[in-house]
């Protein structure tokens, strides 16, 4: 089942952000593009909270509380990243879950001594970013994860987390589903598209998820929302 599942994120990742950006191959009107993949994405989420367990329930409502907010902050008030066009997807934030998800599958695979060895190939390449002057960002979202990981609730979970965001993040902006912005504004500090460690986000993200199902895992899910 959750191989299946897994499966079925990342097809919906990989070929909605293809959908997306591309209009599939503009076969459908620009403004039409995101309207399938917009469709698809919350079809998926609300059947997956109709036959979740309460738990689960609670960390898909949080999920969307938290990323929802974060990423029109980062977009739109910080500016570090642009979307294609223009206003953030409206399939973002269910997608955020579906990425979660799909981090916490592959931390179950894990052994809990993997998290922090899986994160040393990230060490040469942000040494790489500083030294260069692309990605001085890279050091202190290093930081962060390593912090997450090594003292964190579920350092398994971060350190899945890392990998599977630079994935997506590689791919959607290959599309140029979004750009991140080369100088970070507000720091002094520069970014590769997409950023390294940009998992760190995704990392704080999954610890306040964390946070929000300790404390109301003995409510009714509908309960988080008021």
């Amino acid at each position: 089942m959750n191989m299946n599942r897994a499966w079925v994120y990342i097809g919906t990742i990989a070929l909605g952000l293809w959908f997306s950006a591309t209009a599939c191959n503009g076969l459908i009107g620009d403004e039409y593009a995101e309207l399938p993949v917009n469709l698809w994405c919350w079809g998926l989420f609300a059947w997956l909270f109709r036959g979740g367990s309460r738990k689960q329930r609670i960390e898909m409502i949080t999920v969307i509380a938290i990323a929802t907010p974060m990423e029109l902050f980062f977009s739109e008030i910080w500016l570090i990243y642009e979307y294609q066009r223009g206003l953030m997807p409206l399939f973002v934030p269910a997608g955020h879950y579906f990425l979660f998800d799909l981090g916490r599958m592959a931390a179950d695979k894990m052994k809990e001594t993997w998290a922090l060895p899986l994160l040393v190939p990230f060490v040469p390449l942000v040494a790489y970013g500083a030294w260069t002057g692309g990605d001085t960002s890279g050091v202190f979202l290093l930081a962060l994860v390593l912090v997450f990981t090594k003292w964190g609730p579920q350092p398994r979970l971060y350190s899945a987390m890392a990998w599977a965001a630079l994935a997506m993040e590689l791919w959607g902006t290959s599309l140029t589903n979004w750009t991140w912005a080369n100088q970070v504004p507000w720091t002094g500090l520069t970014a590769w598209n997409p950023p390294l460690l940009v998992g760190s986000f995704y990392c704080f993200g999954d610890l306040l998820v964390n946070m929000a199902v300790v404390k109301f895992e003995g409510k009714d899910p509908l309960e988080v929302l008021v």
